[in-house]
Formats: structure tokens, C-alpha cells, sequence
């Protein structure tokens, strides 16, 4: 991340009779309009005459519209704005996301000689990087150091958190951000003023506008005394001790003791092995994470440092993972809790006072039915088609579930409260007979091939989600680690199984996996 510094070049624009020419790439609801109503009212309040116009994007989340403004000091005669921005014309450059950043880039907006780029650097995940069934992130690195080298000035810090913390939009912090740059020749009041004059939302804006422009000059949050704030140890964080971790006496207790286990697990595990005995213990109970450790241990007692910890560091993620199974007890408890609630209140914008409402989606199938049914009435049901087929008919519908309602919130909270049953139902009973499964044959490989030991722990990344979603990646889990057979005793073994999941991942129908077997096959 880059903090800006502010520069002694002359500021964009500072001829008079120089044209300033400004882009700004924002997607819906991030207030890329109102920043450009806001750039235009600053220009015009400083004796500018200015042109601003936009350029619809394809839709939301696929493009970003470009709002263009042009200005020039006030000379008599009226200048001649373009419509949109040209390759290598751009002084200041404004992207609402770092990605947009990238595009622009690559659309010829930013130049070395020229362009002042200003960009937030938090992520909104593009379509294209959301349908790749593995990780499509693109390399936010990547988008850094290019920008470093393509633009004359780049100014990049997280201001949708700005915003957010200041409960406002991110165009609020993106104008603080310009501001803070100097790379145009007004004031900060001038800013102040003009979003002043919007009359809605005033207080929330100007104080995300100043910790932007704060945080572009280099000043926020400076220490006099020039010390680095101390990281919170594993022992803190585990225990307590700073806040983090709530509830009643009773309960921490028994929290504190799984804390003392992480504590004498080796350092490069611990960090892992906390983040997966949260998870664990606010999916279920205190003993569920009891057992998570014991199963960790497991990994840990078989591993050493010249590995680097690596078989115990996967454990500890993808048994975390594999122990908070999706289900509908899951989705329902999720639902219900009071921090969700606060969440939808705030992205939405509802004021105090406001009732909010809010309507669920639900599309339950007979196999989820039978899932939440006790593990012998469950099993009954599914090893009769005709019952099964009988009850579907009346099952497997859409529902909708308005959960501001009593009605509809508490058949919601009955469901997330079947969790203290959660051991004894069918798909407890499934899930865990699958997870001991694999994590017995990633165990047996340790002292032959440790490397394809961790390998078949990272194979459990292909499971995720439920129902149809479930079904296909344990489908791909399994055909996967079909070809251990296939690659006993080769040296490469574990490579190939890394092939085999990437390949797995790469596309939903698994074609890509097809293919990679069959090239094992041949070996």
C-alpha cells in the first residue's frame, strides 16, 4: 500500500491557459456522479469554467462508467471541451477500486510524463474472477507496480474503509484523496464548500473527506514518538486477553484451556491453528474445537521443522474447513444473528428508526430434508426412493422467508438452533466419515512421500458449498484422488495431484479434470 507524499511539481493545470483534463472510473452505487458534480462545483467556485460528462459502463460490475471533466481558468471566451478522455491526454486520474486502476492503464489513460493517478486499493472482485471455481483473483501486486511505473504520481490507500469508518461513500474520501494530491490548484475549503452546498449527508462526508485528504498528504495517524504499534501475541489474541474473544465465564474458561493447546503448538502452526479454532468453536461449541485440536495434533506429532510445519499448516486450515460443513442449519443460524442484521442495516443506509425488510431465499431438496433428520430416520428415508420421491414432491420448492417478520424469523432461528443436535443428524454423520477418510490417507503417506501428504490435504479446498454444489466438488475431490493408484511410488506424485486439483479447479464441469486423468493414465 502507498501513501502519498505531497509534490513540489507544479500542479496540473497551473497555466492559465492550459486545459486540466480529469477522468474518474467508478462502478454503480459508488458516487462517481456526485464526485464529478463535486470537481466541477470546486473548479467553478475558483473562477474555472468546466465540462463534465459521463460514459456508461456495459452494466453494473462488468464496467465502470468514466466521468469526464475538463476546466480552464475563466479568460472571456468560452474553451473547447472534449466529450471523453484520449489515450495519453489525462492529467489526473481517479479509480474508485485498484483494478479500475489497472484498465485504465491499459486503455492508454495514464502516462509517465503526465497522468497524477489516485486509486483506492480495495478490491471488488470482477465477474470474471468470481466464476473461476478456484482462486480467479488477479495479482493486486501486480496492479501496484505497474502503476508505479506507469503514472507520474500514484496515490493509493484503502478509502472505501475510510469511507466506511466514516459512514459515508467512497467518493467523499476519493475527493479528500485528489485534495490531499495537490494536483489541482485549489484550496481545502473550496472542497469543503462544495460539499457543503450538496445538503445531504454533509457531517459523514466532510469527516471522510478529511481522513482522506489527511491520509494523502502523509500525516494521518503519525506517531511523534516513532514507534511501531506492537502486535498482539498468539497467547493475547487466544485468550482473550485484548477483546477479541467474549462470552460467558463458563464458557471462556473452557476457551482459555484451547488457547493454552495453540500456545504449545509450534509458531509457524499457531497462527493457522487459531484462525481454524475460531471458526470451529462459532460454528458449534467449545468441544467441537476440542476435537479439532485433537485432530490437529495428529498432524503436528508426525511433522518438524524441516518441512517448515507445512503438513500441520494445511491440516489446520482444511480441517477447519472440512469441520464447518455448509448446511442449512448453518445458512439459518447466519441469518438470525443480530451482527448480520447490523451489517445489512449499514450497507443498505437504513436511518434509526427506519423499519428495514428483509425476504430470504430458500430452495430446499429432499437430500437437505433428510440431512437435519436424526442419522437412523434420515438414512430410512433416503433408502426408500419412493418415500423419498413422495416427500420431494412436497419439499422442493422456492421459498421466500421474510425474516423481519416473527413468523418468518423464528422458523429460522428453530432451524440454526438444531446445532446443539448437529452430532447426531445424518449429515454429521456423513461429513465426518468423509473427513476421517481422507485425513487417514494424507496421514499414511507422511514418512514415504511428504510431500504428497500435504497435497492430498490440499485437495479438500475442492469441497465447498451445498446441495448440487457439494455434490460436484466432492465429485472432483474424489476423482482426483482416484489417481493416487494410478502414481504409486513415482517421485512426482505429489506434483501430479497438485495438477490434478488446479485442473479441477479451473472449470465447473471438469473437462480440464477428464483430460488431466487421462494424461495420467498413459504414465
Amino acid at each position: 500500500m502507498l501513501d502519498a507524499v505531497p509534490s513540489s511539481r507544479p500542479a496540473a493545470g497551473a497555466s492559465d491557459e492550459s486545459v486540466i483534463k480529469l477522468a474518474v472510473l467508478a462502478v454503480g452505487g459508488q458516487g462517481g456522479g456526485v464526485l464529478a458534480d463535486w470537481i466541477t462545483d470546486v473548479a467553478e467556485r475558483n473562477g474555472y469554467v468546466a465540462q463534465s460528462t459521463s460514459v456508461a459502463g456495459v452494466a453494473q460490475r462488468t464496467g465502470a462508467t468514466i466521468y469526464y471533466v475538463e476546466m480552464a481558468r475563466d479568460t472571456g471566451r468560452l474553451p473547447v471541451f472534449a466529450l471523453s478522455p484520449s489515450q495519453g491526454d489525462v492529467d489526473i486520474l481517479i479509480a474508485a477500486e485498484l483494478m479500475e486502476a489497472g484498465r485504465a492503464i491499459i486503455r492508454g489513460f495514464v502516462t509517465p510524463e503526465r497522468t497524477t493517478l489516485i486509486a483506492s486499493s480495495h478490491r471488488i472482485a470482477a465477474v470474471s474472477e468470481k466464476i473461476e471455481p478456484g482462486d480467479g483473483r488477479a495479482s493486486s501486486s501486480k496492479v501496484h507496480a505497474t502503476a508505479e511505473a506507469a503514472a507520474r504520481r500514484f496515490i493509493a490507500f484503502d478509502m472505501e474503509k475510510i469511507a466506511a469508518d466514516n459512514g459515508s461513500m467512497i467518493s467523499a474520501s476519493l475527493l479528500g484523496a485528489l485534495a490531499g494530491s495537490d494536483a489541482l490548484p485549489f484550496t481545502r475549503e473550496s472542497y469543503e464548500q462544495a460539499i457543503g452546498a450538496g445538503g445531504r449527508g454533509v457531517k459523514a462526508s466532510l469527516a471522510a473527506f478529511g481522513a482522506a485528504y489527511d491520509r494523502a498528504r502523509g500525516i494521518a495517524g503519525a506517531d511523534p514518538s516513532g514507534d511501531k504499534p506492537r502486535k498482539p501475541t498468539v497467547s493475547e489474541i487466544s485468550s482473550g486477553v485484548i477483546g477479541q474473544v467474549s462470552g460467558p465465564q463458563s464458557l471462556l474458561q473452557g476457551w482459555q484451556q484451547l488457547a493454552a493447546r495453540i500456545d504449545a503448538l509450534p509458531a509457524p502452526v499457531s497462527d493457522m491453528a487459531l484462525r481454524g479454532l475460531k471458526k470451529v468453536v462459532d460454528y458449534q461449541d467449545i468441544a467441537y474445537g476440542g476435537e479439532y485440536l485433537d485432530r490437529l495434533d495428529r498432524a503436528v506429532a508426525l511433522d518438524s521443522a524441516r518441512h517448515g510445519y507445512a503438513l500441520s499448516i494445511s491440516a489446520a486450515k482444511h480441517l477447519a474447513n472440512a469441520m464447518c460443513y455448509d448446511d442449512m442449519i448453518r445458512v439459518a443460524d447466519l441469518k438470525t444473528r443480530s451482527t448480520r442484521d447490523q451489517r445489512v442495516r449499514r450497507e443498505v443506509g437504513v436511518k434509526d428508526g427506519t423499519v428495514l425488510q428483509v425476504t430470504e431465499y430458500f430452495h430446499p431438496r429432499i437430500e437437505e430434508f433428510c440431512a437435519t433428520l436424526p442419522a437412523g430416520l434420515g438414512s430410512y428415508i433416503e433408502n426408500r426412493p419412493k418415500l423419498a420421491a413422495f416427500l420431494d414432491r412436497r419439499i422442493n420448492r422456492g421459498r421466500h422467508i421474510r425474516t423481519d417478520s416473527f413468523a418468518g424469523f423464528a422458523a429460522l432461528w428453530f432451524i440454526g438452533g438444531l446445532r446443539r443436535w448437529r452430532r447426531r443428524l445424518l449429515r454429521h454423520k456423513v461429513e465426518i466419515v468423509h473427513l476421517e477418510r481422507w485425513y487417514d490417507l494424507a496421514l499414511a503417506h507422511v514418512r514415504e512421500d511428504y510431500a504428497l501428504a500435504v497435497e492430498i490435504l490440499n485437495c479438500r479446498r475442492l469441497i465447498k458449498g451445498y446441495s448440487d454444489t457439494h455434490a460436484r466438488a466432492q465429485s472432483k475431490f474424489d476423482r482426483v484422488l482416484s489417481a493416487l493408484d494410478m502414481l504409486k511410488g513415482r517421485t512426482d506424485a505429489a506434483d501430479w495431484i497438485r495438477r490434478l486439483r488446479e485442473a479441477a479447479l479451473k472449470d465447473e464441469k471438469g473437462e480440464m479434470l477428464d483430460g488431466a486423468l487421462k494424461t495420467v493414465a498413459t504414465l
